[in-house]
Parts: C-alpha cells; structure tokens; sequence
C-alpha cells in the first residue's frame, strides 16, 4: 500500500514568534507564537542554544507521526536511527527537531477550540486552535519538527 507522506504530516503550521521568556532556565526559552490567521496559539519550550529566535521571526512547524518521506511506519527503529546513512527524511529539511508524546487534550477558550499539550522530554508544547484544525494531533507519539 502506497503511502503519502502529507499523511503523516498531522499539523502544519506557520507561526510568528509574540513573546520569548528565558528566565527559568539557563538554555531554555519559552516561545509564545500565533499562526497567521490568528487562529492557532502556541506556547513551547526549545533550548535556545540549539534553535536561537527572535520576537517577529516567523517559523514553520510540523508535526508528523513519522520521519519517513514515503509516510512509511518507522517500524520499531528508534527516533534516533531513522534517517541515519543514505535514507533521506523529513528532519532532513527542517532546523530543530523533536520526539515527544501527546499526553493531554482539553476544551479551548472558545466552544470550538480544543488544547493539545505535548512533552519532548521535558520540553512542554502547548497548542491551541480550532477543533476541526487539531483533531489530527490524536496520536501518541509526534515528531515537531521547526525551521526560520
């Protein structure tokens, strides 16, 4: 069976960068950002050493159920191994790469918004935005994956 990999691109977003705390913690910054249609708002912890911005900086963000250009399954290889050697993967086009769990969802501000919540290892993501726009994101594990 053929897969597509816009299938297993859950989520994709573009984002401007609204507000940047790094006080907590010493290479940690939590970036508060809104798509362009204003719709969508997301707060996420990155290591700023990695994946320096700015306030105003756009971004644009996936989040994808698998690395595989095919949209194939990373079947049982660890996050870590796919991509490695001559096969190309979707991580290879983007900047800042994570692997996390989404752990919890709950009623948005508005009746027809929803909030995912996602931890990459202790680095937390927040998102919310329109029901019909997050439904995807019901899958355990994702990958986010971001680039300037």
């Amino acid at each position: 069976m053929a897969h597509n990999s816009t299938d297993t691109q859950l989520l994709d977003e573009t984002l401007t960068i609204t507000t940047i705390d790094s006080v907590k913690y010493d290479r940690v910054s939590r970036l508060g950002a809104t798509s362009g249609d204003s719709l969508t708002v997301m707060t996420l912890d990155v290591n700023h050493e990695l994946f320096p911005i700015a306030i105003g900086e756009t971004l644009h963000m996936v989040l994808a159920s698998s690395l595989a250009l095919d949209g194939s399954k990373d079947d049982g290889r660890g996050w870590r191994d796919v991509g490695r050697g001559d096969e190309a993967s979707l991580a290879d086009m983007f900047d800042y790469v994570c692997h996390g769990r989404i752990y919890k969802f709950e009623d948005g501000e508005g009746s027809d918004t929803i909030k995912a919540y996602i931890s990459f290892g202790g680095l937390l993501m927040a998102l919310e935005g329109p029901y019909k726009k997050l439904t995807p994101l019901r899958v355990d594990y994702v990958y986010l994956l971001l680039k300037k």
